[in-house]
């Protein structure tokens, strides 16, 4: 058996290939592969790396739905010495290409084609360009190109010693990956954590979770977050789990697959459980199965977590809360915890994790009261990359990262999330950035000023409203401004709104006055009666 400390996601593979060599980790449509066989398809796509001149520190990024490769690739790039940084499916070149830029990627795991984007365009004419690609098939030949010098290079000595060498060269200290997270900034930051803050964050997340290797695990969560990554396939390598990845979400599918394989864990954002629990032909599928679920991301009605223990029988439903800036977990509610609790707070914190609540002069506040939500532990991040300064003003002298979020603490330690300091709202689990959203918006030739705020949805939770003064002169209609957002951002960060305005309300500093703005969208909504 393996009794070296776990630290870094290679130790965790190799331990659970020894530990549950013949079980399958991931099963994804007719694909399964063991525990054994991934170590070994890792291993052999690591080797094949390092001979295209892959050395250890450098990073390289996949860009790609749900699907077994994504995981071999992401381990792959860490057991050969490299650093993951992952890319949100939806973005479109341009976006993708900065975030290429600023990590400095040398190598990119992409599909081929995915809802009907051929992946393979969407760099052309951009720096990005460059950068040798791989597509996440098996079948593809930059794939089998790879895994096959990798077989070669394991053939001889010298390729597999220098495996062996990078083998070494990973450990609990090594840089795991790099998530962009957008900010007030609108220009999105490379956030640095190490192995072994992800380790001991999910192994926390698996035991408060109740995670086996009997738990069938099914990940509708995109692995570019960390909600997918870390709280899905990282948890089932830790804890002997079977995941099954999903490209994209739909309820049928869903359905279908928890009722074929028997499912038992399925994590979600509420706008997922809530699609379950009104689809009309639920009753229909056998779901018997599902036992234990995570939501958060989002306030969450009452009557939803009661819905989803009476109506879907999940008696091991909890919420949780974290950011990227803390490995993606801070908080967590515990089973049987009564549902005003999970669904009003976000939880207590993880072992080793503080959480505390200061006022505007940095001083904590009592119990109860509001303030900004700071958060001290191993799971705090490194840094930004390669931007001290905006680390500095987000960890302070003595540890404390300050989260934006505003929310108050109960007498039991419990997290409620009341509002956010960066403005920032959330679309049917993906944080959307004003300021971001608003820079693209001003590219556009008609818009002279604009601004962005999140206003409610009864179905993705919230979704963007954008203010726009006009440029003298222009015609921009809606349906032109809203298809040409398209064209220029992913999907989720195009306003649903567009509100023209003569002038934007500000402050006496020149500020934009939000509040005003949703004064105005409330009033606009009760003239028109329309609800949606």
């Amino acid at each position: 058996m393996h009794s070296d400390p776990v630290l870094s996601t290679i130790d965790a593979l190799e331990r659970a290939a020894q530990t549950w060599p013949d079980r399958p980790f991931i099963i994804d449509g007719d694909a399964q592969w063991t525990f054994a066989g991934t170590l070994g398809a890792v291993e052999t796509l690591a080797a094949g790396l390092i001979s295209q001149g892959f050395a250890a520190e450098q990073r390289a990024a996949v860009w790609g739905p749900n699907c077994a490769e994504w995981i071999i690739a992401a381990l792959a790039i860490q057991r050969a010495g490299g650093t993951l940084v992952t890319l949100n499916t939806r973005y479109k070149g341009n976006e993708a290409d900065q975030v290429l830029q600023d990590a400095g990627a040398s190598i990119l795991f992409r599909p081929e084609e995915f809802l009907g984007t051929d992946y393979g365009t969407l760099l052309a004419g951009l720096p990005s360009e460059g950068i040798p690609s791989i597509v996440l098939s098996q079948a593809h030949a930059s794939w089998q190109a790879i895994y096959q010098a990798g077989q070669a290079a394991l053939k001889s000595p010298e390729g597999l010693e220098q495996a062996r060498s990078a083998r070494a060269a990973v450990s609990g200290d090594s840089i795991s990956d790099i998530l962009f997270t957008s900010g007030t900034t609108g220009r999105a930051k490379g956030v640095m954590t190490q192995q072994h803050q992800n380790i001991k964050a999910f192994s926390y997340f698996a035991e408060i979770l109740g995670l086996s290797e009997d738990d069938r695990y099914l990940i509708i969560n995109p692995f570019f977050h960390s909600f997918g990554y870390k709280a899905g396939w990282l948890a089932c390598l830790l804890s002997g789990c079977t995941a099954y990845p999903m490209p994209t979400f739909d309820v049928e599918a869903v359905l279908q697959t928890i009722e074929q394989n028997r499912i038992t864990v399925m994590p979600g954002p509420p706008t997922l459980f809530q699609s379950i629990i009104n689809h009309p032909e639920r009753s229909h599928y056998r779901l018997q199965s599902l036992t234990k679920a995570t939501t958060g991301a989002a306030v969450i009605p009452t009557q939803l977590i009661v819905d989803i223990r009476e109506k879907l029988g999940v008696a091991g439903i909890i919420t949780a809360y974290g950011l990227s800036e803390t490995c993606g977990l801070v908080t967590m509610c515990r089973p049987g915890d009564d549902a005003q609790i999970i669904a009003e707070t976000s939880g207590r914190s993880i072992p080793e994790v503080e959480v505390a609540i200061h006022g505007e002069n940095g001083v904590p506040v009592p119990a109860g009261d509001t303030g900004e939500i700071v958060v001290r532990g191993f799971n705090v991040m490194q840094g930004y990359l390669d931007l001290p300064e905006a680390t500095a003003e987000t960890i302070d002298a003595d540890g404390w990262l300050h989260t934006g979020d505003i929310g108050s603490l109960d007498h039991a330690g419990n997290l409620r999330i009341t509002d956010r300091l960066k403005d920032m709202y959330i679309t049917g689990g993906f944080n959307c950035y004003p300021a971001e959203i608003e820079n693209n918006l001003l590219r556009h030739v008609d818009v002279a000023q604009c601004a962005v705020i999140g206003v409610a949805d009864e179905r993705l939770g919230e979704v963007g409203a954008a203010f726009i003064v006009a440029q003298e002169g222009s015609q921009a209609a809606e349906e032109e401004m809203r298809l040409w957002c398209r064209e220029q951002m992913a999907n989720y960060k195009v306003p649903r709104h567009y509100i023209w305005l003569d002038s934007l309300p500000l402050n006496a500093s020149g500020k934009v006055l939000k509040t005003s703005l949703r004064e105005h969208f409330g009033h606009r909504q009760q003239q028109s009666g329309d609800d949606s």
